[in-house]
């Protein structure tokens, strides 16, 4: 069974049970391919390898609409074209067999192809193919993996000559990214805390935001390729940009395939602090 959401909200079921619109072919549960980039220098045998590239994942399904009369099938054509109008850009198309579930974001390469011809349309039924082209290859869980980093365990005082209260240290959490590459994470910080800092702890990498979040506030910060964002909300949903506050030597890191450990740090507050992510996938 397939879904596909646009984005104004419409969708259309293929292959549910009591659903008019049948699903026969679907191309695209892999089928991407790499462009594996090398470097040659004078006088080298071969090449070194660099890295691999995916490209965009293409899907094509054909689907049979059945209906009770010509009337009925215009008006399920008509449907269909709207559900896929390629000018309403990426939708959301989810899949599922068996146990697996997952989604990929697509859009309409062209309007739904009605085909031609006795056996491809009728009074009760039609035949439709249709493209899409999907921005990122990735398949990926439909629902997030969401992890709450657990409580502060509060200041540290040492018995020195002067008072001193040291940063707040937080947790150490070991995350398992299952899917088949890395994936980006969506890190909140809720509630009061001061210059908030997130570590890879097997790497080093980190993202520090130099800056206090007062109390009922929301730092959201989002590692994603072309989705790179820092946020502040208020109690009242009110968003304002933090790119500015972070630190130069922070880097928006992601989760390695496997067991990843990441730890938090903050000079004061006591904030809830969670970790949000999808696991991505080659293929279905």
């Amino acid at each position: 069974m397939i879904k596909f959401t646009n984005k104004r909200g419409e969708s259309i079921i293929f292959n549910q049970i009591g659903s008019p619109f049948g699903l026969n072919n679907f191309n695209g549960l892999g089928d991407v391919e790499a462009d594996v980039q090398m470097s040659k220098s004078p006088f080298q045998d071969g090449s070194t390898y660099i890295d691999s590239l995916l490209s965009t994942r293409a899907i094509n399904f054909d689907v049979t609409i059945f209906g009770t009369d010509d009337t009925d099938i215009s008006r399920k054509r008509s449907q269909l074209s709207s559900v896929f109008n390629p000018k309403l850009g990426v939708g959301l198309l989810e899949y599922h067999y068996g146990d697996v579930v997952r989604e990929i974001y697509a859009v309409p390469e062209h309007v739904p192809v009605f085909g031609a011809g006795f056996e491809n349309r009728g009074r009760r039924h039609q035949k439709a193919l249709i493209d899409l082209i999907c921005p990122s290859p990735f398949w990926q869980d439909i629902n997030p993996t969401i992890i709450k980093l657990q409580d502060f365990v509060g200041n540290f005082f040492f018995p020195i000559s002067f008072p001193a209260s040291f940063s707040i240290r937080g947790d150490v959490e070991n995350l398992l990214n299952a899917g088949d590459v890395s994936t980006p994470i969506n890190v909140t910080f809720r509630g009061e805390s001061v210059n908030p800092v997130i570590t890879k702890v097997a790497t080093g990498e980190f993202i520090r935001i130099n800056r206090t979040i007062p109390a009922e506030h929301s730092l959201i910060i989002t590692t994603g390729f072309n989705e790179k964002s820092v946020k502040i909300i208020d109690p009242y949903g009110v968003e304002s940009n933090a790119m500015g506050y972070i630190d130069l030597d922070s880097t928006f890191m992601s989760l390695d395939v496997g067991e990843n450990k990441l730890s938090f740090i903050t000079d004061g507050g006591s904030p809830e602090v969670f970790i949000e992510y999808r696991n991505l996938y080659l293929s279905v």
